[in-house]
């Protein structure tokens, strides 16, 4: 018998002071039984960090082989942004930097290992899609913090993540480079 995916809620205040977005933000994150909490918290970390009207997490999670973690789509069904999540493999970025208006990557994992697989491969404008790598102090220990039911505050400020998670606060860095300098 094949394992479900685990449901967690995510009551979610929004003070991203860099891109003057305040918002409260009810999430509810499928986690597939493959997906580990780091990548589920990243992903999360990607949808606030981008947020926007039209903003959605994809319909397969990570599971998901034709779509993004998270995509932001326009009134007509149109994806402008398409957000990966982890370390996507190059064709992947390529198609969805075509595709989309805008792409970017958000990781958990050592920033240069990401870079490096994208030396020498063809990805669409690569000069113009971040990579945010997200402190993996942080991470750490904000996944030692997460329930089924959780209620977070993050605020971001010159790049630096503050966030409540579950009355516990805690304090990261999120790093911005290009895949045009790996």
């Amino acid at each position: 018998m094949a394992l479900s995916a685990t449901l967690h809620h995510f009551a979610v205040q929004l003070a991203d002071v860099d891109r003057g977005v305040y918002e409260d933000l009810e999430l509810r994150v499928a986690r597939h039984p493959s997906e580990t909490l780091e990548y589920m918290l990243t992903r999360i970390l990607a949808y606030c960090l981008q947020y926007e009207e039209g903003i959605v997490f994809s319909e397969g999670g990570i599971s998901a082989t034709d779509e993004p973690a998270v995509q932001i789509r326009d009134l007509t069904g149109r994806v402008t942004a398409w957000i990966e999540v982890g370390a996507p493999d190059a064709d992947r970025v390529h198609r969805g930097s075509k595709l989309a208006g805008r792409a970017a990557i958000y990781t958990h994992r050592d920033p240069a290992k990401v870079l490096a697989q994208y030396a020498g491969k063809k990805i669409h404008r690569a000069e113009d899609i971040p990579l945010y790598s997200v402190d993996r102090a942080f991470i750490d220990a904000a996944v030692a913090l997460i329930d089924r039911r959780n209620t977070a505050t993050l605020s971001v400020t010159e790049g630096v993540l503050y966030l409540d998670l579950n009355g516990t606060s805690l304090r990261g860095e999120i790093t911005e480079h290009r895949l045009g300098q790996a």
